[in-house]
C-alpha cells in the first residue's frame, strides 16, 4: 500500500470512533464535525479496500479489519507522539555544535577567559571557535553566532546589542609630560597620532554637547591591528584613539591616561555598538540563545572593561 498524507487523520478518526462508539462522539473527541470523521474513515477505506467499521443505527463496530488497523494505529500514533516529546526536548535543551565567528583581538580579551565556564555550565554544547576580523556571510559558512564591533551594516541579521563601544584618545603618562597637554581636539594636529589604518577616514570626530570636530590626524605609525597601537601607546610613541575593551586595564593601572576627556571620540559618525549576531529564521535555537546570555552577563552594565577611575589628563 502506498502511504497516503491523509493515513494519520483517518487513523486519528478511526481511533475516536472505536473509542467513542459513534462517529458523532469521535467528533466532539476531535474537535471537528461529524462530517469530517466520515470523510476521514471513508478515505481510509477507499484506500485499504476493506470496511473498517459495521454500522447499526445506535453504534458502530470496527469490523475485524478495523480492530486490528486500531491496534495497529494505537501503536503508530503513540510513537508520534513520542517523536514529538523527543524533539520538543531536543528544541528545549541546549546542546550540539555552535560554531562561532569572533573578531580576535577582543575574542581573546573577553570572550575565551569565559569558555571554560560556559562549557561547564552546558555539558551538552560543543564549540567550534573561529577567530577573524573579516566580516563573513553565516548562513555561507555555517555559523551559529558571530560577535561583531562597530557599526550594524546588515539589517537582513538578526542582532543583539550586547555592549557599548565607546573609543577614548590616550597616550602615556612619560609622552604627555614630554609632548604638552592638549586642551582642543584641533591639538592633536601638533602631536604624533597612531593611526588606525582600517578606520574608514582620515579624521578623528568629536561631539561635546553640541558642538562637533573632526581633525585630520597623521603621525608616524599606522596599523591594520590595534594591539600593537596600544603597545606603542604605552611605550610612550604618541597619541592613539583605541576602544575602551582594548585600554581600559591600561587607564585603571595608570599606563595611558586620557586625553580630551569631556569629548566623545569616534573614528566614524555612525552608531556603534558590540554586538551578538545570528541569521534569521524561526525562532532562537536554545544553544545560541544561552550563549548571547552568558556573554551578556558576563560583560555586565556598564561593561567591566569601562569599570577604571582615572584622573583627566593634564
Amino acid at each position: 500500500m502506498e502511504a497516503q498524507l491523509d493515513d494519520l487523520a483517518g487513523m486519528r478518526a478511526l481511533k475516536a470512533v472505536v473509542e467513542g462508539g459513534s462517529f458523532s462522539a469521535a467528533a466532539r473527541r476531535l474537535g471537528v464535525k461529524t462530517s469530517a470523521v466520515s470523510r476521514a474513515v471513508a478515505a481510509l477505506e477507499r484506500d485499504l479496500g476493506v470496511g473498517l467499521f459495521l454500522r447499526t443505527t445506535r453504534k458502530v463496530h470496527p469490523t475485524e479489519a478495523g480492530g486490528t488497523l486500531y491496534q495497529h494505529a494505537l501503536r503508530v500514533l503513540r510513537e508520534i507522539e513520542e517523536a514529538r516529546s523527543a524533539v520538543s526536548a531536543i528544541a528545549d535543551r541546549p546542546q550540539g555544535l555552535l560554531k562561532l565567528h569572533l573578531p580576535a583581538a577582543f575574542a581573546r580579551l573577553h570572550v575565551m577567559p569565559f569558555i571554560p565556564e560556559f562549557l561547564a555550565r552546558y555539558p551538552d554544547i560543543r564549540l567550534d571557535v573561529g577567530l577573524s576580523d573579516i566580516r563573513v556571510d553565516l548562513v555561507s559558512v555555517g555559523v551559529d553566532v558571530a560577535i561583531r564591533i562597530g557599526p550594524m551594516l546588515d539589517s537582513s541579521l538578526i542582532a543583539r546589542r550586547l555592549a557599548p563601544h565607546r573609543r577614548v584618545v590616550c597616550a602615556s603618562p612619560a609622552y604627555l609630560d614630554k609632548a604638552g597637554p592638549l586642551q582642543q581636539p584641533d591639538d592633536l594636529l601638533r602631536h604624533n597620532c597612531l593611526i588606525y589604518s582600517l578606520q574608514p577616514s582620515p579624521y578623528w570626530y568629536f561631539r561635546r554637547g553640541g558642538r562637533e570636530s573632526s581633525v585630520a590626524v597623521s603621525g608616524r605609525l599606522r596599523s591594520d591591528d590595534s594591539g600593537p597601537l596600544r603597545d606603542a601607546a604605552v611605550a610612550g610613541v604618541g597619541v592613539v584613539l583605541l576602544p575602551t575593551w582594548l585600554v581600559g586595564p591600561d587607564l585603571a593601572a595608570g599606563r595611558l591616561r586620557l586625553v580630551l576627556p569631556e569629548w566623545e571620540a569616534m573614528i566614524a559618525t555612525a552608531p556603534s555598538g558590540i554586538f551578538g549576531i545570528h541569521a534569521p529564521g524561526g525562532p532562537v535555537s536554545p544553544k545560541v540563545r544561552v550563549f548571547l546570555d552568558f556573554i551578556q552577563e558576563h560583560f555586565g552594565r556598564p561593561p567591566y572593561w569601562e569599570s577604571w577611575e582615572v584622573a583627566p589628563a593634564a
